[in-house]
């Protein structure tokens, strides 16, 4: 069992942030986290383009990048596996694997605004080819499965938990319905699966504790993008209260320059 995978066994919620380079990897790894995940929005963001307009091969050097830079084991958000068919997903969890990625998340978003996510049946063979990619793979590689309901206009529970009970007969090894806004809900998806379950938090809407989280059955806690936009509203409000009040005030919420030089100086020598 890999130490990624030995994370979910616990009796309580773990919390996996997402960095979205390596300096942020770095810093969160010194932080005393124990996993890390990728996010596909914060990378997108942090190379000044919307999410969604980065193809298989720059999110995995991103990846690869990320593997590299911590000895924490590293998940990656693959939004759809760059591909509707499940030939396509299987290839990508390959492909990922290669770069050192302990696990990554498959969704069920086509990716298309109009018609948001895949039906039923074919949502269960692009996991269940993910599945069968990963479990060929010749080390432990922890697969997640996604169901985008609640981000997509459709927050139909008693779909999105027949579509994790259908990814679970699949073969995932953990279950992610991002979106969910109350602990009842979360607590209802737990009850319904065997499979670990991943919420996140940092969204609009309710904020649960990992206590919480915990007492309800979650055994994983990521954070999205919520660190890459909190990031970014630090540097508009900045730049706003330059522009608009003339003053600097904001430089007294900055992290110190001696805190950052000795966190990246203990990496020198890694890369």
């Amino acid at each position: 069992m890999s130490s990624f995978r030995a994370l979910h066994d616990r009796d309580h919620a773990f919390v996996v942030p997402n960095p979205w380079d390596i300096g942020t990897a770095r810093v969160m790894e010194s932080m005393g986290f124990e996993a890390l995940a990728t996010t596909s929005a914060g990378l997108s963001f942090s190379l000044g383009v919307p999410e969604g307009s980065l193809n298989r091969e720059r999110t995995l050097n991103h990846c690869r990048e990320l593997v590299a830079a911590t000895g924490l084991p590293v998940s990656a958000d693959l939004e759809n596996g760059f591909g509707d068919d499940p030939d396509t997903v299987a290839e990508t969890i390959r492909l990922a694997a290669a770069t050192g990625l302990a696990g990554c998340s498959i969704e069920d978003h086509t990716g298309d605004l109009d018609d948001p996510i895949y039906e039923l049946g074919l949502s269960v063979e692009r996991i269940a080819a993910a599945v069968e990619s990963a479990r060929a793979l010749p080390g432990d590689f922890v697969l997640t499965a996604r169901a985008e309901n609640f981000l997509y206009g459709r927050p139909d529970l008693e779909d999105t938990i027949k579509r994790l009970q259908a990814f679970e007969d699949a073969g995932a090894d953990v279950l992610y319905a991002p979106g969910l806004t109350s602990l009842e809900d979360i607590r209802t998806v737990c009850a319904s699966v065997s499979r670990p379950i991943n919420v996140v938090m940092g969204m609009p809407g309710p904020v649960f504790g990992v206590p919480d989280l915990s007492e309800v059955g979650v055994k994983r806690i990521s954070i999205g993008s919520a660190f890459s936009r909190l990031a970014f509203s630090s540097l508009m409000s900045a730049c706003r209260e330059i522009l608009d009040q003339g003053t600097f005030t904001f430089a007294g919420n900055a992290a110190g320059f001696a805190e950052l030089d000795t966190i990246f100086a203990g990496y020198q020598g890694t890369d």
